[in-house]
């Protein structure tokens, strides 16, 4: 056996569990040695069944004797029922909701039971105990005891996954591996070995043993990830951009025709562009913006200043509503100038063009065609668009400043392609996000990039009113919006789903839906209004026809998914009301609040919530008091757990990795190693191992 041979050829396996290995993206011996537990079952405190009391919340280890489903008398709920006996007496289990339990756990299984004991007439039980398939030998261990528990799916149990771990131990051993952190490394932050790691993290004898093995695999994964930034940002330092210049008084006569004041913030955020500008290698800018701080304005300013040196802007946006709402603003903007900037619109549902010699003051469609020799001949300076900005069709003249929009939502393989036309020079790079980023995750995933914040809101803007509702305080929110509305505002109303889900799952799963939803509130709720639908699975001209319903007021209501949550400005509407709020991050509830308060007008949020869970109650707290978006990132990131964080896989960053997002310490010891190996040694060749790995590495991506 070695750790690069398959599955195939050291274990007899079932179809059912080829097919499970390669679900989890197993194939050989290596790749289950880092396939990591997500957690572990303690059992020192385990007991025999004789020395039980009512009250304890134990362990215990026995022989399933008996095992049945029935159901209630009244409720008819289904139950499992097993009978566990040790070598001093036997134990009832019993499982509410769940028959399938009954049909796992056979007689003669041996069996570790965790949860409260409780009493009955028939003795001791316990109710909705965890549970665990295991061997005779580790069922006659005595002592502490630390099972590892995996990720597990259809035919892989965390029980066979420990058996073909244990025999990849013994048959091959870990001399074969080399370590990829240097020994100064492991050293200086007191990380066990390579080899260490992997015992402790599969076979802990003890909990610190576990402890230390995830801090070393967390503190390498982020150490990596920074090297990977580290070393992409020297290479495009070594590139040439094109040289932006712009007057101060250019850039006021511009600030003088905002319709407000630039915040601090702002104006920080362009003077550190404006020096970006001044460099010899191109810019790479992420700028985070609370929801409503101004990041257009920003946006706007760069792109101005690249217009001032007569050079091309790109500006990417994830979706079409979004594409052509920037389009509109930045008509706003520039069509105020001495003489109005060409703007162009390039989507998947066609391009738009402004100013138009045909109507001077209104953009017109035009071909794709004639806007791409427009845009090749640099007659149009400021392109703006969606993915469809990438397609090789489009060439600028002399693109110097790429904006992308949301970026975390595109691909680093797209933003590639925006960012190097094929010239001797390639663009200055400005993303933007309106999703508030984890200092650590910021230093980690966007370590290629200098950090631009706009912590603060323009002056006049309002605080938005957050309540969490209860069931009984549905008709007094309705009442709210009515009375909102009456006074001639507007409302959202945001479900999580877009379709009901199958028949037979409505009762388990009770979420609204907006098709079913926006029929509801127009039959029984809002009869008098007019309600209109938004989400993803609608062609593009019906997003735009029921968007520019709402803007114009022809819609009262507008019932969407989290389509909305990014960048869409109605500033009429006054009150947004969340449906099933567990079901977002504490991050996009931000992000879907700040579609209200956008106007002049006192707004409202109101957020219902399907589960009275603590965790529940605790996240929605959190919410309504939140002082910001980047107060509530860095709650989520504590409280919902590795891997969570706005869906938190998304970032290409495992488990482990994500659990080092909670330790700015070591996010910043990781990235301050990593640094000083780039400044020594930027093409690694002292380091052999690390090349190697950088090379052969999993891509970090954003989608």
């Amino acid at each position: 056996m070695t750790l690069n041979s398959p599955f195939e050829e050291n274990f007899r396996l079932t179809e059912r569990q080829k097919d499970g290995l390669a679900k989890l993206g197993l194939k050989t011996s290596r790749d289950l040695l880092f396939y990591f537990p997500s957690r572990y079952e303690h059992f020192s405190e385990r007991k025999n069944i004789i020395d039980l009391a009512e009250g304890d919340k134990t362990t215990v280890f026995g022989e399933v004797l008996e095992a049945e489903t029935s159901k209630t008398w009244r409720k008819k709920m289904a139950i499992s029922e097993i009978t566990v006996g040790d070598n001093t007496g036997l134990l009832n289990a019993v499982w509410f909701r769940q028959p399938y339990v009954a049909k796992m756990l056979k007689i003669g299984d041996k069996v570790a039971l965790t949860g409260k004991i409780s009493i009955g007439k028939s003795g001791f039980y316990v109710s909705n105990p965890s549970f665990e398939k295991i061997s005779s030998y580790e069922a006659l261990g005595e002592g502490s005891m630390i099972l590892p528990i995996y990720p597990e799916t259809v035919g892989i149990t965390s029980r066979w996954l420990r058996f073909a771990v244990d025999r990849i131990l013994k048959k091959v051993g870990l001399t074969e591996l080399q370590d990829p952190l240097p020994e100064k490394v492991l050293a200086k932050y007191h990380l066990p070995s390579l080899a260490s790691s992997l015992i402790y993290i599969h076979k802990p004898q003890k909990e610190s043993d576990a402890q230390a093995a995830r801090k070393r695999f967390a503190f390498e994964e982020i150490f990596f990830i920074q090297l990977a930034r580290l070393k992409q940002r020297a290479e495009v330092e070594k590139k040439h951009s094109y040289a932006v210049k712009c007057a101060p008084e250019e850039l006021e006569n511009l600030f003088s025709l905002f319709p407000f004041q630039l915040t601090n913030s702002q104006e920080n955020s362009i003077r550190a562009i404006a020096e970006d500008f001044q460099k010899n290698h191109p810019m790479s800018r992420l700028l985070e913006g609370d929801v409503g701080s101004g990041k257009t304005a920003v946006a706007v300013a760069a792109s101005f200043m690249v217009l001032n040196s007569g050079l091309q802007t790109a500006y990417m946006a994830p979706t079409e509503i979004l594409a052509e709402q920037h389009f509109k603003s930045f008509i706003g903007y520039f069509s105020q100038l001495r003489r109005p900037a060409k703007i162009g619109l390039i989507t998947s549902s066609g391009c738009k063009k402004f100013p138009s010699k045909v109507n001077v003051g209104q953009p017109t469609p035009i071909s794709k065609s004639q806007l791409l020799k427009w845009v090749e001949n640099g007659e149009i300076p400021i392109l703006i668009g969606t993915h469809s900005l990438i397609q090789e069709s489009v060439r600028f003249k002399n693109l110097a400043l790429a904006i992308i929009d949301e970026q975390h939502r595109f691909g680093t393989g797209q933003r590639a392609l925006l960012a190097s036309q094929k010239s001797d020079k390639i663009p200055h790079l400005l993303s933007m996000t309106a999703t508030p980023i984890p200092r650590t995750l910021a230093l980690t995933a966007y370590g290629d990039l200098d950090l631009s914040l706009l912590d603060e809101l323009p002056q006049g803007r309002k605080k938005i009113i957050t309540r969490a509702i209860s069931p009984s305080g549905r008709d007094s929110a309705y009442e709210e919006i009515r009375k909102e509305i009456s006074a001639g505002r507007q409302a959202f109303v945001i479900c999580p789903r877009i379709d009901e889900p199958d028949e037979e799952k409505i009762n388990a799963l009770n979420v609204k839906a907006v098709k079913e939803e926006a029929k509801r509130l127009k039959k029984e709720i809002f009869p008098e209004f007019e309600v209109g639908m938004l989400h993803g699975k609608m062609l593009p001209k019906e997003k735009e026809e029921a968007l520019s319903d709402f803007k114009k007021g022809k819609t009262n209501i507008l019932v969407a998914t989290s389509v909305v949550e990014v960048g869409i400005d109605i500033p009429n509407a006054t009150i947004i009301l969340i449906e099933g709020a567990e079901r977002f991050g504490l991050s996009q509830l931000h992000q879907l609040r700040g579609r209200v308060g956008r106007g002049e007008h006192q707004s409202y949020c109101y957020v219902f919530a399907e589960s009275k869970s603590q965790k529940t109650m605790e996240r929605l707290k959190a919410f309504v008091e939140g002082k910001n978006g980047f107060e509530l990132a860095e709650y989520d990131l504590q409280l919902r757990g590795a891997g969570e964080l706005g869906g938190g896989k998304q970032w290409g960053i495992s488990d482990v990795g994500m659990e080092a997002l909670r330790n700015i310490k070591m996010v910043e010891a990781a990235r301050e190693e990593s640094q000083k190996i780039i400044k020594d040694d930027p093409e690694f060749k002292k380091y052999p191992l690390i090349a190697e790995r950088l090379k052969n590495g999993k891509k970090i991506h954003f989608e």
